[in-house]
């Protein structure tokens, strides 16, 4: 706060008038043309026209598509001008720059940001063009596609094998004051395809499935970047340091030995699926010259780190003791989410003679994993594995089952599913959901709406149109009469397509099933097609990332599972700027809660952070599904190793948390897993059976299996656990940080249970899950 009574230097003021001078310049990007970025340019261009805005049109090129043609409304168009390319004979449109100078509007709209004018033109590029627009305090809005983007421009042809002519420079983005993704599967792509809705370009591998899946990654990626970079500069504003769990900083700790470079590739591959940054650091004595056997070890990992885009940092040290607090300081310095280092090769007495360096590093972290790297990992190559596999292709001689019968002819007859997901209410999620709904009815599709929450939103009410309404179910429940879904109705009445809003709705006490995502299942079943909406905070795996986040335990969840069973998973983005200012129009909320909704879950730093989680989870959603179908050239890369995650829990608070970890790393290394749990005794209270059945119930939900052993002793636990997850197969084991499990905590004379543990497992990789006591719910 001291801050803002700081006089401002003559170069900030300078700085803050010439932007106050400036037209502001927002960026709609898609992943590939077609995605929609025109139709809700001009959609926001005839918003603002109807808040008295002077908003005009030049070089917009609708593509005959009937949607985006209807935008157009009433906006001024101010006539381009047009000439034919010589190359191909292609009518080309440029900015008629003088004509939009002298007509001096507030607001310009224009498609193709990449756009090369004609020779003679005043500028060669169309971006050249806009930024003579802004200097004249004129704004603008644009679009483009990801791979016209230079940077993603080469990575795209790599993946996909498509190539574009003209690009624009890969900071393009950072002179937006807004970039608004505009998401959309293949699927959709596909159907408009089919429809004749698009014009397949002189590159048709671009509407290829695979490729579309492709690109849409990218987008999802790129833009998760710059909001990950928006965030950082949000909390150095305010002073925080501490890291939001959402982008991976993964640091790799190792010394110039035979298996440096291991823990190197091991540390990529977490960065790499994980969308994060990679960091390498050697401590080193330099009183000590390196054998000559070292100095090749670190040539050669100084270039397998440069090759992966991370930088290898040389630490002098001259006592081993000191690394600990070393490492811990740099790892806070750099903002490290997960350090990755080898197993201890020390002796027990060793240890307790010199020191565990794992044990004092755990005691220096807070916010940060420790992953232990296992030592066999150099003899069995890189611990990655196998895309899926199609089940198909290995059971084409099979005969099935009367079991996998039923479940093929379930699958057929299934009604297909389509979620939009947004990072927060008040997106437009519904709106987009009733908009589609709409679109299926002119075609002829029987859509119904099944439970529409509106929240009094007019511009939501508007897009109800034709769509009939089935009524809700009245229930009463302590006096008050509530209404829910009526599923009953809607089976009866089994209209191709039902609009339902909210999935993760809890229905009344006494409604059968409990929670609307069952009742949407029920539909589905009977062959019934849901459209639905939800926010990112409400899945499962995410609720414990959310709470770090926002300070918020969202108690409303989905399974994973749901998400991964819908046919389509599309994202509504919105920036956190706009999604303020509509909070602030009462377009999201009653006057009335405004003011404590800005200042709690919609402050600017919890909207970025939720944006950014959305974006990095509908991104490794979209990898997954490409792995699925067995496209070779996906960005995260394939895993080509069985693993089985074994985690261990106590009964308290934090057992939850380590499962739903557990799920994570489980569902995005595709393997098996399982929670396990010690108790020590005869007999369980039923205080402690009552929240072991929680944590078993939350573990099924989430696809894992659940298990409790009994034990007379702390001491035997860690020999126990030892032998559980060899039974088991597991590649992984995953523990809390010692401070946090009752059971890890140390008792004399033996060392602690985690530290035992790890020591039997040094043929694991383990993970210990960091320990988040600090609270960022300020921001």
């Amino acid at each position: 706060m001291e801050d803002s009574f700081k006089r401002k230097s003559p170069e900030e003021l300078l700085r803050m008038i010439t932007k106050l001078q400036q037209g502001t310049l927002k960026i709609y990007i898609g992943s590939v043309s077609g995605s929609g970025k025109t139709y809700h340019m001009l959609r926001e261009g005839n918003a603002l026209r109807q808040q008295n805005i002077d908003v005009v049109i030049c070089a917009v090129s609708t593509m005959h598509r009937p949607e985006t043609v209807e935008q157009l409304g009433e906006l001024e168009r101010v006539p381009s001008i047009h000439w034919t390319r010589e190359s191909d004979g292609i009518e080309m449109k440029d900015l008629n720059l003088d004509a939009l100078l002298a007509r001096n509007p507030e607001v310009v709209l224009v498609d193709g940001l990449a756009h090369r004018n004609r020779a003679g033109a005043r500028y060669a590029t169309r971006l050249e063009d806009i930024q003579c627009l802004l200097r004249h305090n004129i704004s603008v809005m644009t679009t483009v596609d990801v791979y016209e983007l230079e940077g993603y421009t080469e990575l795209a042809r790599q993946l996909t094998g498509i190539s574009v002519e003209h690009t624009v420079p890969a900071n393009t983005l950072e002179l937006a004051d807004e970039v608004k993704l505009i998401d959309v599967t293949p699927e959709t792509i596909l159907s408009r395809l089919a429809e004749g809705h698009l014009q397949k370009c002189h590159n048709d591998t671009v509407f290829h499935q695979g490729n579309l899946g492709i690109l849409r990654e990218l987008a999802l990626r790129l833009v998760a970047e710059g909001v990950n970079e928006s965030l950082r500069e949000h909390r150095e504003e305010l002073g925080l340091t501490t890291t939001t769990g959402i982008m991976e900083r993964v640091l790799v700790s190792t010394q110039y030995h035979w298996n440096g470079s291991t823990y190197i590739r091991r540390g990529q591959q977490i960065a790499k699926r994980l969308g994060g940054d990679l960091y390498v650091v050697v401590f080193r004595n330099r009183r000590q010259p390196l054998l000559k056997e070292a100095t090749v070890f670190r040539r050669n990992m100084i270039k397998l780190a440069e090759k992966f885009g991370g930088h290898l940092e040389e630490m002098p040290i001259l006592d081993r003791r000191k690394i600990p607090s070393m490492l811990a300081r740099y790892a806070s310095e750099l903002q490290i989410t997960r350090i990755v280092m080898g197993h201890s090769r020390q002796t027990r007495w060793q240890e307790w003679w010199q020191g565990s360096v794992v044990s004092a590093l755990l005691r220096r972290i807070r916010g940060v994993d420790l992953l232990l790297v296992a030592d066999q990992a150099t003899h069995e190559g890189e611990r990655v594995l196998p895309t899926k596999v199609n089940e198909g292709e290995q059971l084409t001689y099979h005969r099935l089952s009367e079991q996998e019968m039923k479940e093929q002819i379930g699958q057929i007859q299934r009604g297909t599913f389509k979620i939009y997901i947004g990072a927060a209410p008040g997106v437009g999620k519904t709106y987009m959901m009733l908009r589609e709904g709409n679109d299926l009815l002119r075609k002829g599709i029987d859509v119904q709406i099944g439970l529409l929450e509106t929240h009094g939103r007019t511009e939501t009410e508007a897009q109800i149109g034709n769509l009939p309404i089935i009524p809700r179910e009245q229930r009463l429940y302590q006096g008050t009469h509530l209404e829910e879904m009526h599923t009953e109705a809607i089976l009866r009445l089994r209209p191709e397509v039902v609009l339902v809003d909210e999935l993760a709705h809890t229905n009344v006490p006494g409604k059968k099933p409990n929670k609307r995502y069952e009742d949407v299942l029920l539909l589905l079943h009977a062959g019934i097609s849901v459209i639905t909406t939800m926010n990112v905070q409400h899945l499962e795996s995410l609720n414990d990332a959310v709470d770090h986040i926002t300070g918020v335990r969202v108690r409303e969840t989905v399974p994973d599972r749901i998400i991964q069973m819908a046919d389509e998973v599309q994202l509504i983005d919105v920036a956190p700027q706009a999604l303020r200012q509509r909070m602030r129009e009462g377009k999201i909320y009653a006057t009335a809660k405004v003011e404590q909704a800005l200042a709690n879950f919609f402050k600017i730093g919890n909207l970025i952070a939720l944006r950014e989680l959305a974006l990095r989870e509908l991104a490794d959603d979209v990898d997954e599904r490409l792995e699925a179908q067995q496209v070779k050239s996906t960005l995260r890369g394939p895993w080509r190793r069985q693993e089985a995650v074994f985690v261990c829990v106590s009964s308290d608070r934090q057992a939850e948390r380590l499962i739903r970890r557990g799920f994570r790393m489980a569902y995005r290394l595709k393997a098996i897993w399982h929670v396990h749990h010690v108790y020590i005794g005869e007999s369980i209270s039923s205080d402690v059976k009552e929240h072991l059945n929680a944590l078993e119930q939350l573990t099924i939900r989430l696809g894992g299996q659940f298990h409790i052993h009994y034990c007379s002793s702390l001491r035997d636990i860690p020999g126990l656990l030892a032998s559980k997850a060899s039974e088991a197969r597991a590649t992984q084991l995953v523990v809390g940080q010692a401070q946090r499990v009752w059971w890890l905590q140390g008792y004399r004379g033996s060392g602690s249970v985690v530290h035992r543990l790890v020591r039997l497992s040094r043929h694991l990789d383990v993970l210990i899950v960091a320990d988040y006591d600090y609270d960022i719910s300020g921001m």
